[in-house]
């Protein structure tokens, strides 16, 4: 699927095969630019899509709002498309866009350093090979890092351990004794899809998730392309995409909406829950919101089958047969799942990226990442990020703000490549301002009440945009150009 290009210079770089940097090379294809290259460490496109393969994985967004505006129409199964059918309609976007002679795979960039000389962005691979590009796209995402919790004692557990995104397949889990430790939004799908299989389930919570009805249903076979398909096609993204809308105020200002997601996940607990003991400690402490809000019809019945018991106490240490709770309790397990999600608050995570001058992204970072617009970064002159700090969404498809911030970064390439400008980097005034908007709009939010994967551990709500998408559209509609330093190239400086 991947074509090697044989040259060290393009005009952009992309890092990350996923959602973001796909989507960001068909829009340069689409717009005539192909000089680029999408790097990805892995041997396969996908980004989480690729690597999240455990039983029962799917999109918890209606797949009609869960896909690219533009095409191709893909023929989905389900409302809420199942993993397998994701992987394939990106496998259908690389080749229905010619994407294949861009793909480097199985190339990790390790580093991107800016060369303040030549005012170039060079990335070295773990192969050691460098790459000189004038604009630097990181599409790395926000749960590509699977988190494993370090547990006394788990080095000496006998059996089998994996994380839930790096499912490991040659292991049957037919008559064993498994352990799910987390119940966010993997475990929610896991749980149901393997209880029947296993012998015994204990799933392991340290806080109860809301979990709303999950309004999943087959679709009808694909009709023949035509205006009729479009049109419903555009109507069930715009009905979606609205309801969602309606939902986000209660998360951000934390207005009366939230009370229909309350409702959803009270009701449901409520109704499919027949053991008082279980509802109790299942009923979340935590504000609607403030962690990632559960979608799931079958978790709470999964729960109370035989063979499935759920663990409130936290874990204390494993054994080489068992995980031992703070209460003294043995659970013996064969299998440990690790359903623990990912480093989200990381951002570029092990890639190290340095800006003019040496200036080191982490180290700026030490207390929570912050960008202009979530994609611009004061001294790392063209460097665009995608799915950056503040464009995660409570409630609704992060395919909508990844394209707002392609075609934002689609109009920065447009602006260097009139040649009036060397480089685009955001000035520090405006960046600062930004960040100050974000820390006061997310400190009045539902998330900044409870500790979860969108806060660093600084305290401060990084991942998630305080506004609804179409502000956000709003606001990425239109690249300023005095948003930016000025910077003449080199010919016509004095």
């Amino acid at each position: 699927m991947s074509t090697r290009n044989a040259g060290r210079r393009v005009r952009v770089a992309v890092v990350g095969a996923g959602f973001g940097g796909l989507g960001m090379a068909i829009a340069l294809k689409r717009a005539g630019h192909h000089d680029f290259v999408v790097l990805d460490k892995a041997p396969e496109i996908g980004g989480v899509w690729r690597d999240n393969t455990y039983p029962g994985a799917a999109c918890d967004v209606p797949a009609s709002l869960y896909s690219y505006s533009f095409g191709p129409r893909y023929p989905w199964s389900r409302r809420y498309a199942p993993q397998p059918e994701i992987l394939d309609y990106l496998r259908s976007c690389v080749e229905t866009h010619g994407l294949g002679p861009h793909l480097r795979l199985g190339e990790e960039v390790t580093d991107a350093v800016f060369d303040d000389d030549r005012e170039l962005w060079n990335l070295r691979t773990a192969a050691g090979e460098t790459i000189e590009a004038e604009v630097f796209v990181a599409a790395c995402g926000q749960l590509s890092r699977p988190v494993v919790p370090r547990i006394p004692g788990a080095e000496r557990f006998a059996g089998r351990a994996f994380h839930s995104a790096r499912w490991d397949h040659e292991h049957s889990l037919r008559g064993r004794r498994v352990a799910v430790v987390g119940t966010g939004a993997s475990a929610l799908q896991i749980v149901p899809a393997i209880a029947d299989e296993v012998e015994h389930l204990t799933v392991f919570q340290r806080s109860a998730p809301h979990v709303v009805p999950k309004w999943d249903r087959a679709l009808p076979a694909p009709r023949p392309p035509g205006r009729m398909r479009d049109l419903r096609h555009k109507a069930a993204r715009l009905g979606w995409w609205l309801f969602n809308e309606s939902l986000v105020s209660g998360l951000t200002r934390r207005w009366p909406t939230v009370a229909l997601t309350r409702r959803g996940s009270d009701a449901q607990l409520s109704k499919q829950l027949t053991d008082p003991g279980l509802r109790a400690r299942l009923r979340p402490a935590t504000a609607v919101g403030c962690k990632r809000v559960g979608i799931s019809s079958t978790y709470y019945p999964a729960l109370q089958r035989d063979n499935v018991t759920l663990v409130t106490e936290p874990i204390e240490e494993m054994t080489e047969t068992a995980i031992r709770t703070t209460d003294g309790t043995l659970h013996e397990v064969d299998t440990v799942v690790y359903a623990t999600g990912f480093a989200a608050t990381d951002f570029l995570g092990p890639l190290r990226v340095r800006g003019r001058g040496g200036a080191d992204l982490a180290r700026l970072w030490s207390e929570g990442a912050r960008a202009h617009l979530g994609m611009t970064v004061p001294g790392f002159p063209n460097l665009f990020l995608v799915y950056g700090p503040h464009t995660n969404i409570g409630a609704g498809s992060a395919v909508y703000m990844i394209e707002s911030q392609i075609r934002y970064i689609r109009a920065a390439v447009f602006e260097l490549a009139k040649g009036t400008r060397a480089y685009l980097e955001v000035r520090p005034e405006v960046a600062e301002a930004f960040d100050a908007e974000m820390t006061r709009r997310t400190r009045r939010s539902v998330w900044a009440t409870c500790t979860s994967w969108y806060r660093h551990p600084s305290g401060r709500v990084t991942n998630n945009w305080p506004g609804q998408t179409v502000e956000y559209r709003r606001r990425t509609a239109r690249l300023n150009p005095a948003d930016f330093r000025p910077a003449l190239p080199r010919q016509r400086r004095p």
